[in-house]
């Protein structure tokens, strides 16, 4: 292009080259350097190329074609070619060639494809527009142009716009941004404005915006700015809708930051109305509040498709075209108007715009929220700096803020200021606060001040109101923006320093709110709960024993922000899947203080959901899930820092509705932290353990290690005093415990009533083991009332009540026998016998007030047979005071020795460690030997005590039998059934008594209602009180087998103890001497007891009922050591246990696994079995008849029948009250015995052989087949009680003699019948004595008529009755010698009798109702039907048959009395005369069972015979009918 411009040498090789060199020069220039040097050469290019087309020199088509390709790479090209054209047309104008003219027209018309027309009309000449096409007319268009200019200068008055008067917008421009000093002044400034609008009529509303636009420009100069509005303007609705309408410009664009800081300074200057700008406003509202509700739809839609499961695969779907959303928070002029209102700190303007937007709109954006957060930060600035608690040193820096704001914003001093103007702000920011931590962390630490300062008494009423708005600040915006914040694991431990100063109630109801109501009130929150359970699925899926470290970790993250979504669903995988216990509760050590406490809240808030049953499908167990929850509970509290307080204050909120399902939780607490546990398959020496010391308890006494446990042991101990808890579910248990059978669980299944009473008892145990352990007397005595108030004022049953007491009184008499000690002067040389006279005083003087407080609570009867200082010795007592373990204190010691010794073989282990643990078990040992001997000592001081209160326990005023009942009732039975250690206790107490040879008590007496009818109290027991009632038995069965074991222990032990004197004196005038139990009677009583026994668990076994099968199961195993010894009970519990199994297997599991259980034991047992002869000699009886000739007693004694209550038997009752007219029968019939043992004295070996043989038989049946009999004597022997009581008060009240009745040792011996009237020696001739029975009342039904038959049962049952109380007499029974109550008795047993055979023959046709029932039901009814045609056809048959025997029988044998008494006359005339009346009423004789004669032998043995050829004929022919 320079060789160009210099000549046209180069011109003429433009054909060559010269174009493409002209086209590359013109490439690389920019549009930007068209004004420097090189542009203007490239400008003269174009005019020499023009003019070399003008000249000829160039052709036109190829210059167009050039200028067109030069136009592509550079865009300001076709401006300077028609600069160029301008130019050149000025130049043609001038010029006369019209070839030149023309060209150049050609040239133009050709450049107007890339040469903009309007650029060319305003370059060129009209003449060329015209010649070019351009113009229509050159004069029309002068004409126009004249009126156009004409219209615009010289008809306008206002000019609104810059270009209209461009002067004197320029002068007013200049004025108003010229350089503000202090010269210049708003006054001038306005004078100036005026002047200049006036000079060039400007339009004042137009010199309004440009002073708009100026102070956009400069808005810091508000100084000088805003006094000139208020100068200038004079309507504020113009300067809104003028501000308006410059924000109605942006509405499709961003609106510059400018003007929003215009509008709110003038705004905060009141120079413009809110309510009028805001219209101008956008968006609308309407589409904002559609905005948010959308927001809102689509997170819950999120969270519903997290919470879905698509099991299905995934398709590749087409990808939709994604929808552009539009961000109303971005183009939104009304939140960037609140902001900038924010930033100079105008809360009363931006409040009123954030009120008219939806709730937290917003606040969601984010520099609204960073600018509400600013703004608090001003206002807290000074209140912080007083109050923060740090370093002055730490808090010198000043704010990092606009210094608008600072100026503008009033600072807060006063907590009242605080709670009045910054909280309402902070509000309104909400969870959004999440945005500046600082601020936070601002407000925690002022919280946490104002709390310490609140509770040590420093705020003053007036400041005191902010205690409620820290804690709606927790609630709305502390918690909400933990869960927005990524795991600040810092600022949730500084959140719980300021949290933990409230109380857990109000701490558990900010928890509840954060976790039920805060997630679902904000879209984002929403999100962050969905997102948190989708990780914290992930994570449990994941969990496991392998990888708890790094679980944990993540848990702990998790847990920082969202504690409680986390939490609920680890809880609920936990009642689910019980494994993850162990993995959840380890991985859990990563989390905050926090997070533990809200853990506390969650496991309380998953108790009490109402949603889910406490009990399992079958209404019978504790749920899974409930059990789970509390194991998981007691883990977190044992291992962690956990609040205790909600989750005891929860378990007495239950038990105050009544509901003790929740004590489970309790349990388990008490269990994992203090090692307590309550187990009922606790072995013997760790039962002994308990028995011992506090050192021995922890050490041998639980299943855990109890060293670990302090440190748990003492905070739940502290929480429990804190809050006054430990006293209050002490009662409340109490309570519950009775109660529970009725309140809870009415209409419940037994077996759940039972596994609750049993929970409330074994909960209270160890909750109270738990306070005497841990409590230190002085405070368990200043919280526990005294006991009457716990009796009487709480409703405590006594058994609990002195439970909890009884620490109180060790400690009083110890605290008081140390006192008295003090007292002594020669204290150091003082003997054991002062020391124990020390100790019987302290004794009496702490108890003798408790005695008078026990004494009103009871009837006064109560205290006619028993001293209230007995009652308060027995329960104010534990085993600890009794007897020392120094058998487990043995095996401790020797564990801890031989650890000493494994300590020092292991070459492993450091010295350092060696010598720690050898000194450890070395101090344990000097411990307990130390423990022992104080244990010993205080044992013997006990029994000294016991010693000298003995004579007062038993008053006399009574029989022995009444004595042992109130005893028995009142004590022992209540007692033994409490706690294992108390039923060892119970055994061992009357141990005791019997050693200590208590006046007034009778061993033998107390034994033989223990052992004689257990049904009814295995029967009333749950499933731990059957273990402890096993427990119980098990010990005296174990003190009884030991007398039973040798002769020489017996006569140590018991044979010149007043324990087992057989005579009972009732008054002083008698002379009798009192006789002793000898050796072989007393195994004759024990071989009695072991039978009641077995009768008893038959009848429980057999009953069908769950409970007493259950409880017979229980209790059989635990006396197993000692029960059965002989084999034909144990061979008959044998039998009925396989019978169980197989019945049960199948249907009642729980049943089935414990009669496997008790099968497998009772087979290991069956070596130490021994037979009936081994036991006990039989041959007693003849002895005894021979000292009953021997002896003469009182004939006033004979036909004795006062009530137990006077005569002190041990017999049933049922079978003590005898008529005298039946005495006299029982004499007659002992005489005609004698005489017959006398001729028969020299075939006595053979009968010898024969009866033991009858007894073993008559032994097996009358365990099988003495239940029925059972039943119905039971019945009878609770009436037969009632009226003796009766009966007995008026004899006492008549009665003026004091008689004395000698015990016969006779009666505590086992009777080998046990029903005379059916002549029971078990051979055949019973079966046909029975059959023979059953055959006649057949005939007498179907040749009489129904009343008489009625008649003839009734008188049969009678003389049935009264035979076997006759046999019953003979056998050693005492009598009462009063004549005047015989006929009394009498007249009432005739009653009572007609009122059993009508309640017999109710239950008996009811009875026969239900086998009709049953068995019109059953498939094989044909069968029955036709088997009873066949029996009715020979019934005359078998009738005469049956007949004809009996006769023979009755001419072969003698009339012998089974009877061994020798009490009370001859028992042999008693059975004559009473078989004699019995003949005369009904015509049939019944065979005497214990003639043991060589022909009723022979003939039994035919009998039998007969009877099973008969049986196998019988059955052939059924077989063959099948």
């Amino acid at each position: 292009m320079a060789a160009m411009s210099k000549g046209t040498d180069s011109v003429k090789l433009w054909e060559k080259a010269g174009k493409s060199e002209f086209i590359k020069q013109w490439s690389v220039i920019k549009e930007k350097n068209f004004l420097n040097k090189e542009s203007k050469v490239l400008k003269n290019a174009l005019f020499e190329l023009s003019w070399r087309v003008l000249n000829g020199q160039m052709k036109v088509e190829s210059a167009i074609n050039t200028l067109e390709d030069l136009c592509e790479n550079v865009k300001e090209l076709p401006i300077a070619i028609a600069d160029v054209f301008s130019i050149l047309d000025i130049e043609l104008s001038l010029s006369e060639e019209n070839a030149q003219r023309d060209k150049f027209v050609s040239l133009v018309s050709g450049c107007e494809k890339f040469v903009a027309p309007a650029v060319l009309k305003e370059r060129l000449d009209l003449e060329t527009l015209e010649s070019l096409g351009l113009l229509s007319s050159k004069t029309q268009f002068n004409q126009k142009y004249v009126k156009t200019k004409t219209k615009l200068y010289y008809k306008q008055k206002k000019f609104n716009l810059l270009r209209e008067e461009s002067e004197g917008y320029a002068k007013l421009i200049t004025e108003l941004n010229q350089e503000i000093t202090e010269k210049i002044t708003v006054d001038q400034s306005v004078e100036n404005l005026k002047s200049l609008i006036g000079c060039f009529d400007l339009d004042p509303n137009r010199v309004l915006d440009v002073l708009l636009e100026s102070f956009e420009c400069r808005p810091h100069l508000e100084k000088y700015y805003v006094p000139l509005f208020k100068e200038y303007v004079t309507e504020r609705k113009t300067l809104c809708h003028i501000l308006g309408f410059k924000f109605r410009f942006y509405q499709d664009e961003e609106t510059p930051l400018s003007l929003y800081k215009v509008a709110a300074l003038l705004l905060q200057h009141n120079l413009i109305d809110l309510e009028t700008l805001y219209p101008h406003l956008l968006p609308v509202d309407a589409k904002i509040k559609e905005y948010s509700q959308k927001e809102v739809d689509e997170a819950k839609a999120y969270v519903r498709k997290l919470q879905v499961v698509n099991l299905a695969e995934k398709s590749e779907e087409s990808k939709e075209a994604e929808v552009v959303k539009v961000d109303l928070y971005v183009i939104n002029q009304k939140l960037g108007l609140c902001e900038a209102l924010l930033s100079l700190g105008v809360w009363d303007k931006a409040k009123e715009i954030l009120d008219k937007l939806p709730e937290f709109f917003g606040t969601v954006h984010s520099p609204i929220a960073t600018g509400l957060c600013d703004m608090v930060h001003c206002m807290i600035d000074t209140l912080y700096k007083n109050n923060a608690g740090l370093p002055k040193k730490i808090l010198k820096g000043k704010l990092s803020g606009d210094k608008n704001m600072i100026r503008n914003i009033q600072e807060v001093t006063s907590y009242r200021a605080l709670h009045t103007e910054v909280f309402p702000i902070m509000r309104y920011i909400g969870p959004y606060t999440s945005c500046d931590p600082v601020l936070l962390v601002k407000i925690i630490r002022l919280g946490k001040c104002f709390m310490t300062k609140r509770q040590g008494g420093g705020i003053t009423p007036e400041d005191d109101v902010a205690y409620y708005g820290f804690l709606n600040m927790l609630d709305e915006v502390l918690f909400p923006s933990m869960s927005l914040l990524p795991c600040n694991c810092c600022l949730s431990e500084e959140l719980w320093s300021f949290l933990k100063l409230y109380p857990y109630e109000m701490r558990y109801r900010l928890y509840g709110n954060w976790k039920n109501d805060s997630y679902s009130q904000h879209p984002k929150l929403m999100r962050i709960r969905a997102d948190c359970h989708e990780r914290a699925k992930y994570l449990m899926k994941r969990i496991s024993k392998e990888n708890v470290k790094p679980s944990g970790r993540q848990l702990g993250k998790l847990s920082h922000s969202n504690p409680g979504v986390l939490f609920e669903y680890v809880l609920l995988q936990i009642q689910t899947h019980d494994n993850f216990i162990g993995p959840v509760v380890d991985s859990l050590k990563y989390l905050t203080s926090l997070s533990y406490d809200m853990l506390a809240y969650c496991i309380i808030d998953a108790l009490a959901n109402p949603d889910k049953s406490r009990m399992k499908y079958d209404d019978t167990n504790i749920s899974k899930w409930l059990q789970s929850l509390a194991n998981f509970a007691g883990c977190i509290c044992r291992k962690y820092q956990v609040e205790l307080a909600g989750l005891m204050q929860y378990v007495a909120n239950q038990l105050k509705a009544g509901k003790s399902f929740d004590l489970l939780l309790l349990r388990e607490v008490v269990t994992k932290m203090a090692g307590i546990e309550i187990s009922e398959e606790i072995t013997d020496d760790q039962l002994d353990a308990m028995s011992g010391g506090e050192l021995l308890r922890q050490e041998g006494g639980y299943f855990a290690q109890v060293r670990n446990t302090k440190k748990s042991s003492t905070r739940l101990k502290d929480a429990l005093l804190e809050h006054d808890l430990a006293l209050a579910l002490c009662i409340l248990m109490s309570q519950q415990r009775d109660s529970v059978i009725y309140e809870e669980s009415a209409e419940s299944h037994l077996k759940l009533v039972g596994k609750l009473y049993d929970q409330c008892q074994d909960t209270l145990v160890q909750f109270g083991s738990f306070l005497s352990m841990q409590l230190s007397t002085e405070e368990f005595v200043k919280r526990l009332p005294t006991i009457n108030t716990l009796i009487t004022t709480y409703h405590v049953p006594a058994d609990a009540a002195f439970f909890l007491c009884r620490p109180q009184y060790t400690y009083a008499i110890n605290s008081k026998f140390d006192e008295l000690r003090k007292t002594d002067k020669n204290n150091k040389q003082s003997g054991s016998q002062i020391k124990q006279q020390r100790y019987i005083e302290a004794a009496e003087e702490v108890m003798n007030p408790v005695v008078e407080l026990i004494r009103p609570i009871y009837n006064a009867r109560v205290w006619e047979d028993l001293s209230a200082t007995f009652f308060v010795t027995f329960w104010s007592m534990s085993m600890y005071d009794l007897a020392v373990p120094t058998t487990v204190y043995d095996k401790q010691i020797q564990q801890l020795t031989s650890q000493i010794a494994t300590i020092e073989d292991n070459d492993d282990l450091p010295q350092s460690k060696k010598k720690k643990e050898k000194e450890r078990c070395s101090s344990l040992i000097a411990k307990l030997k130390d423990e022992m001997k104080k244990q010993g000592d205080h044992c013997s001081r006990v029994m000294a005590r016991l010693k000298a209160q003995r004579d007062s326990w038993f008053i006399s005023r009574s029989s022995k039998n009444e004595t042992i009942t109130q005893f028995l009732q009142l004590c022992v039975f209540p007692r033994c059934c409490f706690t294992a250690s108390d039923a060892v206790y119970c055994a061992k107490f009357i141990h005791i008594l019997h050693d200590l040879k208590t006046p007034n008590f009778s061993t033998l007496i107390c034994c033989d209602r223990i052992f004689c009818d257990i049904t009814y109290t295995v029967t009333n027991c749950t499933e731990n009180e059957a273990h402890r009632y096993g427990r119980f038995l098990c010990a005296s069965l174990d003190t009884i087998m030991k007398w039973h074991s040798s002769k020489e222990i017996y006569n140590k032990e018991c044979a010149t103890y007043p324990g087992f004197v057989t005579v009972f004196r009732k008054g002083t005038d008698s002379v009798n001497i009192a006789d002793q139990l000898d050796y072989e009677n007393y195994r004759h009583v024990c071989h009695k007891w072991h039978f009641r026994i077995t009768k008893a668990m038959v009848a429980c076994l057999e009953s069908g009922n769950y409970i007493q099968i259950r409880n017979a199961l229980i209790v059989l195993t635990k006396i197993l050591p000692n029960y059965p010894k002989i084999q034909q009970f144990g061979q008959a519990l044998e039998r009925r246990v396989d019978r169980l199994r197989q019945d049960e297997k199948g249907k009642r599991p729980d049943i089935y696994a414990l009669a496997m259980m008790y099968s497998g034991q009772l087979k290991g047992k069956k070596s130490t079995w021994v037979q009936e002869a081994m036991f006990h000699h039989k041959e007693m009886k003849g002895s005894l008849k021979k000292q009953s000739g021997s002896s003469k007693p009182d004939p006033k004694a004979n036909g004795e029948s006062k009530s137990s209550k006077e005569n002190g038997e041990v017999k049933e009752s049922g079978k003590e009250r005898k008529s005298e007219k039946k005495d006299k029968e029982g004499k007659s019939k002992s005489e005609k015995k004698d005489e017959d043992k006398k001729e028969s004295g020299t075939k006595k070996n053979s009968k010898d052989k024969s009866k033991d043989k009858e007894k073993s038989k008559a032994t097996k049946r009358e365990v099988e087949e003495g239940e029925e009999g059972e039943r119905g004597q039971n019945k009878e022997n609770k009436r037969s009680r009632e009226d003796k009581l009766e009966a007995g008060d008026k004899v006492n009240d008549k009665s003026e003699d004091r008689v004395r009745v000698k015990e016969e040792p006779q009666e505590w011996t086992e009777r080998e019948v046990p029903d005379k009237r059916e002549g029971n020696d078990h051979s055949h001739g019973d079966f046909v004595k029975v059959k023979e029975e059953k055959l006649e009342k057949i005939k007498i039904k179907r040749t009489h008529s129904p009343s008489e038959v009625k008649d003839r049962e009734h008188r049969d049952h009678h003389l049935e009755r009264a035979s076997s109380l006759g046999s019953q007499e003979g056998r050693g029974s005492w009598r009462s010698p009063d004549d005047r109550s015989t006929k009394t008795h009498e007249e009432r047993d005739t009653k009572r009798r007609k009122l059993e055979c009508s309640t017999a023959s109710g239950s008996k046709e009811r009875d026969h109702s239900e086998t009709r029932e049953r068995h019109r039901k059953s498939p094989s009814n044909e069968r029955e039907r036709e088997r009873k045609d066949r029996k009715r056809t020979s019934l005359d048959y078998a009738d005469e048959r049956v007949e004809m025997e009996v006769k023979r029988r009755r001419s072969l044998e003698p009339q012998h009395s089974h009877s061994s008494s020798r009490v009370n006359g001859d028992p042999d005339k008693h059975h004559s005369k009473r078989d004699q009346s019995r003949d005369r009423q009904d015509g049939h004789v019944k065979e005497d069972a214990a003639d043991n004669s060589p022909q009723k032998t022979k003939s039994k043995e035919k009998s039998k015979n007969k009877d099973k050829t008969r049986d196998k004929s019988s059955s052939s022919s059924k077989k063959s009918k099948k």
